[in-house]
């Protein structure tokens, strides 16, 4: 197969994950406002489920055909870009950046921190195995049971009704049935995806680990990428913070944790995870640093967050070369 064929295949399948999770946001938006759901749940869940699940199809993908090292290398390197370079770009389409008063936002920033840096001790042995899997479910559904636990989080409901005064039960089955064709054509994309990574790796001379962690996690991150900078240009700003927090918190749990159930794995060279693995502590520790002193993440410091994730792609590319 000819690498130029490959690489519009690629970039085909990343724009098509891409476009699926942005429409998967707007019809599950649709379906919020129709059954009124909370606020909260909107920002702090269906909005990081919906832009997770690329990385859910993905990694599942990689790791049911043995490519675990491409399903760590994505889930290691999303949590990375999240913390930094999409939480930079948001803050730029700020006025005075992105404000963490919230009590709700400072706790999930500890407990974000945490959990991004949870599977990487986890996988200190080299390996991740089932007994790991029900640690990250059980870490997952305690924070589910934390967030859901104080009933003044639901006071308030997303928009209140539709925007489109029009919007009725049909268009709700109209959503319904566009989520499915959504989940099948992620399902497709992912195939493409992984094949492409494979690729990449054997043609490159480079570790699958390496396109996980600098290739895939990027294509994954589109979704992310434009639910912040709508909301920030909206000046939803806790939105960006709720949406990024939950969608580290799902990947690191929720998937990883399934991945290592149902495809328990071993990585037998961990030093290619080394520079992703120091950086993501160093990005997770700042984010929260950024949060918890000033309750606000400024201009000045998204642009260091940027220079956190610049600094990791200089120091991959030089140690990898």
């Amino acid at each position: 197969m000819a690498w130029y064929f490959v690489v519009f295949l690629f970039l085909f399948s990343c724009f098509v994950l891409s476009w699926v999770g942005s429409r998967l946001i707007k019809s599950l938006v649709n379906i919020g406002r129709f059954l009124q759901w909370k606020e909260f749940v909107i920002t702090f869940f269906v909005m990081a489920f919906a832009t997770s699940l690329s990385n859910f199809f993905v990694d599942f993908n990689a790791a049911s055909r043995g490519l675990h090292e491409i399903a760590f290398g994505d889930i290691i390197g999303g949590n990375l870009i999240d913390l930094t370079l999409i939480l930079a770009i948001a803050i730029l389409f700020t006025k005075k950046g992105i404000s963490a008063e919230s009590h709700m936002v400072q706790r999930s920033a500890i407990f974000t921190t945490a959990i991004a840096i949870l599977p990487l001790f986890l996988i200190a042995d080299s390996k991740l195995e089932r007994i790991d899997g029900v640690i990250l479910i059980f870490a997952f559904l305690f924070y589910v049971w934390w967030v859901f636990s104080e009933k003044s989080r639901f006071r308030k409901t997303y928009n209140g009704k539709p925007k489109d005064i029009n919007y009725n039960f049909n268009n709700f089955v109209m959503d319904i049935f566009k989520m499915i064709i959504f989940a099948i054509l992620l399902l497709v994309a992912s195939f493409f995806v992984v094949d492409a990574a494979k690729f990449f790796a054997e043609s490159l001379g480079i570790s699958l680990a390496l396109v996980g962690i600098l290739i895939i996690s990027l294509g994954n991150a589109f979704p992310e990428m434009y639910f912040s900078i709508v909301s920030a240009r909206k000046k939803e700003n806790w939105m960006v913070l709720g949406e990024l927090m939950g969608s580290v918190i799902i990947c690191s749990t929720l998937v990883l944790g399934l991945i290592a159930i149902f495809f328990p794995f071993e990585i037998h060279d961990l030093s290619v995870f080394l520079t992703a693995r120091v950086f993501l502590i160093i990005a997770a520790l700042f984010s929260l640093l950024f949060v918890i002193t000033e309750k606000k993440i400024t201009k000045k410091e998204g642009f260091f967050l940027l220079f956190i994730y610049i600094a990791f792609l200089i120091t991959e590319i030089f140690i990898s070369s």
